[in-house]
């Protein structure tokens, strides 16, 4: 049996989006966590997690300087805390703080964890050397994707030190949300939302901003348009293009609704499930694991070092598919061939629901964080295994 170890998991925040995965492990984990980050509150930018009181919590004063580069000042004396015997790290080299952190923790004789997206593209110069040395300080890594992984392992890391841990949402709430949709349901909001229920959606749950490229998204259904296969674009969330895109729609003769920003996740479940399929042109992260938590494909382009590790959840023809980056036309076609039925087929939800209940929910990622925690090598097949637990995820 492993040791029960003692646990800080230290943030700069703890984003809303983090809640499943640490209660998770501060709930039903094997070793004793506490968790370190700025105020519970919510700031300018995100949301913050309001943890609840079972939660062990130490806050530390978060300062962000310019951008991407972070002071914890708190981090340091960390280092000597003898409540814990394991340090969680975020593995970003810009963060000041963590380096002595990591380094004086190790002196001390602590293990030294560092958790996050790690390399997401081949890099060179200062900041290539910099994250070289600074992935030194841990003693094992742990990344969200098999990409970011390969590329720890041509910069020189041991496979066995770096760790897959995937990513998640509170697929458990999201589940149990799902089944209590119907497809009447479906049908009255698509009716009232989109003012018809004869064509197929395509949906884009993100800010309205340019390096989404929503553009390309009414672009290509204008194409189709003219292909005899009208598909409608949904776009949930507001930001400085809307007008411009609205202007665009009108202009190409797309039928665009602008739903606006919604956090309300028992509508957010049903304007995904009534579309067809959810189309990212630019970079896409988060949004997969939410589209396919609902049973919609997702399409986003192939240039995997500009998108976040959930990239890896779309299995092309199951699930979703990849179109050339910035080709319109071949967007269009992408984006044609999950717009054929009048709703994504029961195969289809299934592609989408199995990956997520297989690997992209807090059970399976608390489970792949406790093997790294306890010293375990990084075998990517671990789960595969005799005698490895099925997923609690599928049960829910």
């Amino acid at each position: 049996m492993a040791v029960r170890r003692r646990v800080c998991i230290a943030y700069h925040i703890f984003p809303h989006y983090r809640a499943a995965c640490m209660l998770e492990l501060c709930r039903n984990g094997r070793h004793d966590y506490t968790l370190m980050s700025e105020a519970r509150g919510v700031d300018k930018t995100i949301k913050v997690w309001k943890m609840p009181e079972d939660v062990k919590f130490i806050q530390s004063p978060a300062w962000h300087i310019g951008k991407g580069v972070c002071l914890m000042p708190k981090l340091i004396p960390l280092a000597f805390d003898r409540r814990f015997d394991t340090i969680c790290l975020l593995a970003v080299a810009w963060y000041p703080s963590t380096w002595p952190c990591a380094f004086f923790a190790r002196l001390m004789g602590k293990k030294v964890v560092f958790w996050g997206h790690g390399w997401t593209k081949p890099e060179k110069g200062l900041r290539k050397w910099l994250r070289l040395l600074y992935y030194k300080l841990c003693h094992t890594q742990m990344t969200y994707g098999h990409y970011a992984k390969t590329l720890c392992m041509e910069y020189g890391d041991k496979p066995e030190k770096v760790h897959v841990i995937y990513n998640s949402l509170d697929y458990a709430a999201q589940k149990a949300q799902r089944l209590t949709i119907t497809s009447d349901e479906l049908l009255a909001m698509k009716q009232k939302v989109m003012g018809g229920l004869d064509r197929p959606i395509a949906v884009c749950s993100t800010r309205l901003v340019a390096f989404r490229k929503l553009d390309q998204l009414i672009e290509a259904c204008a194409l189709l348009g003219k292909q005899g296969k009208p598909v409608d674009v949904l776009l949930v969330g507001d930001g400085p293009e809307k007008e411009k895109l609205r202007a665009l729609a009108a202009e190409r003769g797309v039928k665009c609704v602008f739903y606006g920003a919604c956090y309300d996740e028992a509508v957010l479940s049903r304007l995904i499930m009534m579309s067809n399929v959810m189309v990212s042109p630019g970079a896409i992260g988060l949004a997969v694991m939410h589209a396919h938590a609902y049973g919609t494909p997702v399409v986003t382009h192939d240039r995997i070092d500009d998108h976040g590790p959930e990239f890896e959840a779309i299995v092309p023809g199951r699930n979703g598919s990849f179109f050339r980056r910035d080709d319109v036309a071949d967007l269009a076609r992408a984006v044609g061939e999950w717009t054929a039925t009048p709703f994504p087929r029961d195969e289809v939800r299934e592609g989408c629901y199995s990956i997520i209940e297989r690997f992209w929910n807090a059970t399976f990622q608390r489970r792949a964080i406790e093997r790294a925690i306890d010293g375990e090598a990084a075998d990517d097949l671990w789960w595969m295994k005799p005698g490895a637990e099925e997923s609690p995820a599928t049960k829910v």
